[in-house]
């Protein structure tokens, strides 16, 4: 099992995940190909084995108004090659996640072609890699649009339009609140698309008469043999937070206030980690991004707390580190 974070480094003080710079400053992949390399040497270093990389790594590549960007990919293909061999060598599984506004579903046909240009983008990036399949796109349905059963036969019909290289790069995740996993199983049925389980999102937006492992279960069973699963992790945020608001005289004042119940932790809660590896023991091997603001921070105390309160259930799924 390996275990993953997303996107920002903050274990080593000025690795940055993407060239940010706004267009007037002509930002490239190139830059943030250069950055990528940096990561994963660190990656090496503090042996961890999964990435998601940031969305953001060919700036402004599918944006209409902006063609000097458009190129940028191809322009770029044999520094690609050079960091998908630098991952491969390193054994670090990458990965994908677009952007929120990335929806294949929406009703607007402009907006859905634009999500196909962005998945199309990142699916070349990762066969320029030269990446095997394990390397995903994950994505979600999208929106419900008062019409969850016409929004999720336009996710199926859209993502059929796709080229067929970019729909061997997709999974599917269930999410908080309009698609649970009994939706994403039907979609998987329909397309064959592999599913990510996503624990918290499975326990906010339950499918009725199937539990955790019934879930995961089901979830895991969309991959090929050949390929290893992988999940998303994260425990809720319980700590209060603060709401910036102003008053009648426009001086800002921070409210305290609940968190919602799907937001993520910094950190990972240990002890319900060590329970979900108990619960999924018999099951076929996986490997799970955690999803927590603390990110490789939050992974390296996990693996250490892991070493100190279940040292035999963490070796059991090959997650002590060789050098520790």
């Amino acid at each position: 099992m390996r275990l993953g974070f997303a996107v920002k480094v903050l274990g080593r003080p000025g690795l940055k995940a993407s060239d940010s710079r706004r267009w007037q400053n002509n930002p490239h992949l190139s830059v943030s190909l250069a950055y990528l390399r940096d990561i994963l040497v660190y990656l090496e270093e503090v042996d961890i084995r999964m990435y998601r990389m940031s969305p953001n790594l060919a700036p402004y590549v599918t944006h209409p108004d902006l063609p000097q960007f458009h190129d940028q990919v191809a322009e770029c293909a044999a520094e690609l090659a050079a960091v998908g061999a630098m991952a491969r060598r390193a054994r670090v599984r990458l990965s994908f996640h677009p952007l929120a506004y990335t929806v294949l579903n929406a009703p607007d046909a402009g907006q859905a072609q634009k999500a196909a240009a962005d998945l199309e983008s990142l699916a070349r990036m990762l066969e320029l890699m030269g990446l095997g399949p394990e390397a995903v796109i994950v994505v979600h349905v999208g929106g419900v649009y008062e019409d969850k059963q016409s929004s999720i036969a336009r996710f199926i019909e859209r993502y059929r339009q796709l080229p067929d290289f970019v729909r061997r790069r997709l999974a599917l995740e269930n999410d908080e609140r309009g698609y649970n996993l009994g939706d994403t199983l039907s979609i998987h049925r329909a397309t064959g698309i592999r599913l990510v389980f996503d624990l918290l999102h499975h326990l906010c937006n339950p499918t009725p008469g199937m539990d955790v492992r019934h879930g995961l279960e089901q979830a895991l069973g969309t991959w090929p043999s050949d390929q290893v699963p992988k999940i998303h992790y994260s425990s809720p945020r319980t700590a209060m937070v603060a709401a910036e608001s102003y008053d009648e005289e426009g001086h800002k004042a921070r409210t305290p206030r609940l968190p919602r119940l799907c937001q993520h932790a910094d950190l990972i809660d240990p002890f319900a980690f060590i329970e979900f590896l108990r619960l999924a023991r018999g099951l076929r091997d996986f490997d799970v991004m955690l999803e927590c603001k603390a990110r490789d921070l939050a992974l390296l105390r996990l693996r250490d707390q892991l070493r100190r309160f279940a040292p035999q259930l963490a070796a059991h799924y090959g997650l002590l580190p060789a050098r520790a």
